[in-house]
């Protein structure tokens, strides 16, 4: 289901707008406390943590919404009743819904973060109401924060804001422990805006709705108190907006990458934290036109339940694309991006007029994330070319949300079904790889990568044995894939295009169009195609598990499919994508051609400059 009381994106203009959107949001959960309401019991799927801690989880991440509506506004509010029952149970060790004594890298250090918001915002309507062993009782509860070790990552901040919180209230705080946690995490600091998340973390959306985002807050709240830091926060955030705007499509959407999608709208949530901090790297109107957008986009998909809950997935409900540490009550994490609602109701940001984004380049390198992001003409189309990451992870489908080779506002991305085959592996913008018994691997890391203007390397292997070295050419709609294999397994190898979405309910018909070396999808909307250049095989459409995709519950992906014997074996593939239904038979007709000389590389497309790519070698 969508929000159905916002039937126009062009509804969602106002503060009072923004306020009805998130209290449609909230008003549905009300139904789902606990009998001691110190838990939101939203669905019966599990995570990696107990029922209870998840409903915790899902109490306090109504707060991250609930707070910044309660700052800005002197209104009672009946969900806040709710909660602060909550509170006084959860944090009372005698009660049967105490929350609990937390532990090393406990999941509640997470949901203690928002408690430090609530004490810096709204002190008056969440710890003024509370009686003198009620308080007692939440300040020993959180302070446990301060003794237990958490995650050396975004992690770090969720100590800084309860400490923070307890600061304003006049309770004892550990300033060394936010000294220390801020002191570590500007060793995440890459230059130009950008953080990993951790010391050789990856660079993805932790950047902007964690670490610039608690950073904002810091800055804004401790102002006159720590000014070089908060001036430090503020500048380093000004910076990451100018990169971090190109993540955006035109119509409000952003590029999926990365875990936790189904965080959804905390995309956004860098720009909220950005109004509310002060800070204008682009115009306010720039600003609320990205954040309104963005939410619109959101307010389109059926990312709810009948009953009103947000849904684990993405652009629609999708368990297979969750996380490990995805419960029921996690998506609500995307009630960040409300915090200009914390903003008074007279403040300037909600009397300008929306604007559309800036003239933004259509090719850009951005080294920190290791991408070059290309858009269509018209900006309704954003892609991310990545060379990938020298580390992995162990979170769930890591190699589908960080190593494809493309990742794109209109297809999105798969994630593996199962293990056997192509239909289940759903490997769109990659490269798969099987030893001929159905059973495929990708990348999961490289070895080495570089970024030129013009193209991206990475050197990477599926085996210890088998070493594979890609070189992506970005263009749009068309791009240029080079995979040098070099094995003596005898494989086959898949080289996927894009996901085309098809009907969710089996009624959209699709158009195909096969030659041998060469396959094109397409529907009234968008088309998807792949043209093998160098290697013998054929092309086809492959078809997906359903649900495997973040954006469109059926796809179907073109796809180049070769057999690799033992020896050096170059792959090289043009990949097709487009959404401006009326370009397609243009478009498609101009596919690039690619030669190849001994180590260099020659890539035509016509009407276009060729590009020269010296390959690499050992």
């Amino acid at each position: 289901m969508t929000i159905n009381n916002i039937e126009s994106a062009s509804e969602l203009k106002t503060r009072d707008d923004l306020a009805k959107l998130l209290q449609q949001i909230l008003a549905p959960t009300t139904r789902y406390y606990s009998e001691g309401y110190a838990r939101l019991e939203l669905g019966g799927t599990g995570a990696a943590y107990a029922n209870s801690v998840a409903g915790f989880e899902g109490f306090s991440r109504l707060l991250w919404g609930l707070v910044p509506l309660l700052a800005g506004s002197e209104e009672t509010d009946h969900q806040l009743k709710l909660h602060l029952k909550g509170m006084k149970n959860g944090t009372n060790p005698r009660h049967p819904e105490y929350w609990g004594d937390v532990t090393d890298y406990d999941q509640r250090v997470v949901e203690m973060a928002v408690f430090g918001l609530a004490l810096l915002l709204i002190p008056e309507k969440i710890w003024a109401p509370l009686q003198e062993k009620e308080k007692e009782n939440l300040y020993h509860w959180l302070a446990q924060i301060n003794a237990v070790d958490v995650w050396d990552c975004n992690w770090l901040f969720f100590p800084v804001l309860v400490n923070l919180g307890f600061k304003q209230v006049g309770l004892p705080y550990d300033q060394r422990k936010i000294a220390d946690n801020l002191e570590r995490m500007d060793q995440f600091y890459l230059g130009n805006g950008w953080y990993g998340d951790g010391l050789n973390g990856h660079r993805d959306y932790y950047v902007s709705f964690a670490l610039h985002y608690y950073g904002l807050v810091y800055a804004k709240v401790m102002e006159k108190d720590d000014p070089v830091r908060a001036e430090r926060y503020k500048a380093r955030a000004t910076e990451f907006a100018k990169a971090f705007i190109y993540w955006f499509a035109e119509n409000g959407s952003a590029i999926p990458y990365g875990r936790s999608m189904t965080y959804r709208f905390a995309q956004a949530a860098f720009w909220s934290a950005a109004i509310f901090a002060g800070i204008t790297p682009f115009s306010l109107g720039v600003m609320k036109g990205l954040l309104f957008r963005h939410l619109r986009w959101w307010c389109q998909q059926p990312i709810f339940d009948n009953h009103g809950l947000l849904t684990i997935g993405y652009a629609y409900p999708n368990l297979i694309t969750a996380e490990n540490y995805n419960s029921p009550g996690s998506p609500y994490w995307a009630l960040k991006v409300f915090l200009p609602l914390a903003l008074d109701q007279d403040d300037s940001f909600w009397e300008v007029e929306e604007e559309p984004l800036p003239r933004l380049e259509k090719h850009i390198v951005q080294e920190e994330p290791r991408f070059i992001l290309c858009r269509d003409a018209r900006g309704h189309h954003a892609f991310a070319f990545n060379a990938g990451h020298l580390s992995t992870n162990g979170h769930t489908h890591t190699a589908a949300k960080y190593e494809k080779f493309v990742y794109s506002t209109a297809f999105g991305f798969s994630v593996p079904r199962a293990e056997w085959g192509l239909e289940q592996g759903a490997f769109d913008s990659t490269l798969a790889l099987s030893e001929r018994d159905n059973l495929y691997r990708v990348k999961r890391q490289s070895e080495e990568y570089a970024i030129a203007r013009q193209f991206l390397y990475t050197k990477w292997r599926p085996w210890q044995d088998v070493e594979i070295t890609t070189w992506l050419i970005p263009c749009v709609p068309w791009h240029v894939r080079v995979h040098k294999i070099e094995t003596n397994r005898l494989l086959d190898a898949a080289d996927g295009g894009f996901a085309l979405g098809l009907g969710g309910d089996g009624s959209e018909s699709f158009e195909q169009l096969s030659s041998g070396a060469s396959c094109l999808a397409k529907t009234a909307t968008a088309a998807s195609g792949i043209v093998n250049l160098r290697k013998d095989g054929d092309t086809a459409l492959i078809f997906p598990h359903a649900n495997t995709n973040l954006l469109h519950p059926r796809t179907v992906i073109p796809t180049v499919r070769t057999r690799i014997d033992r020896g050096t074996t170059f792959l090289v593939s043009a990949v097709y994508g487009e959404v401006d239904g009326h370009l397609h038979a243009q478009s498609w007709a101009a596919v690039p051609s690619v030669r190849m000389f001994a180590n260099k590389l020659i890539v035509s497309w016509p009407n276009r400059e060729p590009i020269k790519v010296t390959l690499y070698s050992e």
